[in-house]
């Protein structure tokens, strides 16, 4: 049943039909070793989960790129962005000491604070068929703030007008942030601060204004009530954002379970069935434990309204350098490209490399079932 009455956009269900992706036989697409360090002492560990966009006759992709010190027997260690010297520090810890716990590849535990094995930064990749890209050597975007002591991760861009809207995700021990810059180049970017405070991730812009205000997708993380998941936002001027509503939760008995958040920036559909905005999101399972897409259809007019969800998964990891990596199990996108009835997903894959697969519209839409 649905969470509101829609009766313009109601759609009628037909039987399942599971979207066929088509995975790039290039893949993986990037990978740590295709990328120049841009820290002196670290090491390129990622390369991963980028958005992407159209720019003059290119596609470009916003990397992640995470660099970590080299590992050393014995021993953890944290890079971290110092304000003050303006560089990138390397802080060391034995792993035989009290309260040091290194079990998890992406964070150490110290006397129960947290700090990251890598530090991330955005990097431009620039290709003229989608597939074979150049890698800039130095970050087009990196830690400026105390706000990102920790880094810069998962980047999504929203071409609104003329002006490319980059948001991601600012970490430090402040807590996860969600920051937001532009460009209208590629070369020279604006930062205009925090836009949603902590603990917040895996913002989405909508490309247009729906009734007067721009839309945002947004991932809350409840604490001690709840399982993460995504709300819905408005704003006059894509810096303020109100009007916080819930939009979709983790569901018990499906692919998605555990917890769920936005994935690429939405996009609109106008079908003799369906009318609405798409919005691929991740979902995560918990036996056994992965990182899964899937598609919901939200209200034209009302993107914090949905219409319909995924009953499967349209993508999940299953090649190899899905299930193997930096961690295990994990598809996950920041952005795509969508021409005719082709839905291209640049995606990260286990923590490390960059991949993409193709995906049918009409499959996406066809595998929609009840929210």
């Amino acid at each position: 049943m649905l969470r509101y009455p829609v009766p313009d956009a109601a759609i009628e269900f037909s039987a399942v039909k599971m979207a066929a992706a088509r995975r790039a036989p290039e893949n993986p697409i990037i990978t740590p070793e295709m990328v120049r360090p841009a820290v002196p002492g670290l090491e390129v560990v990622g390369a991963f989960n980028a958005a992407v966009a159209r720019y003059q006759e290119e596609v470009l992709l916003l990397l992640r790129v995470a660099e970590a010190p080299a590992p050393s027997a014995g021993e953890a260690a944290a890079p971290i962005y110092s304000v003050d010297s303006g560089g990138v520090e390397t802080r060391k810890w034995s792993l035989d000491a009290e309260g040091v716990d290194a079990s998890d590849p992406r964070v150490i535990t110290v006397g129960g604070r947290t700090w990251l094995t890598s530090i991330s930064h955005l990097r431009i990749a620039r290709s003229a068929d989608g597939i074979h890209f150049d890698i800039e050597p130095a970050p087009a975007l990196s830690a400026t703030t105390a706000y990102e002591t920790f880094g810069i991760e998962d980047p999504r861009i929203t071409l609104i007008d003329d002006t490319y809207w980059i948001n991601y995700s600012a970490v430090s021990p402040r807590g996860v942030s969600t920051a937001l810059a532009s460009t209208t180049d590629f070369r020279t970017f604006d930062r205009h601060g925090i836009i949603f405070p902590p603990s917040n991730k895996n913002v989405t812009i909508f490309p247009e204004k729906i009734g007067g205000s721009y839309h945002a997708l947004h991932r809350p993380n409840l604490e001690g009530f709840e399982r993460p998941a995504i709300w819905s936002a408005t704003s006059q001027d894509l810096r303020s954002w109100g009007d916080h509503r819930f939009v979709a939760a983790a569901r018990d008995d499906g692919w998605d379970n555990e917890k769920i958040g936005g994935g690429a920036p939405p996009f609109r559909v106008r079908t003799g069935q369906h009318d609405g905005w798409v919005a691929i999101y991740h979902g995560v399972t918990g036996s056994p434990y992965a990182y899964s897409l899937g598609a919901l259809l939200l209200h034209p007019d009302d993107p914090s309204r949905v219409i319909a969800r995924s009953r499967d998964p349209i993508l999940e990891p299953e090649a190899p350098y899905e299930r193997d990596g930096f961690f295990n199990g994990v598809v996950f996108t920041c952005g795509l490209l969508v021409d005719g009835d082709r839905v291209r997903i640049y995606y990260g894959a286990a923590d490390g490399v960059t991949a993409v697969a193709d995906l049918s519209l009409d499959e996406i839409l066809s595998g929609l079932g009840p929210p």
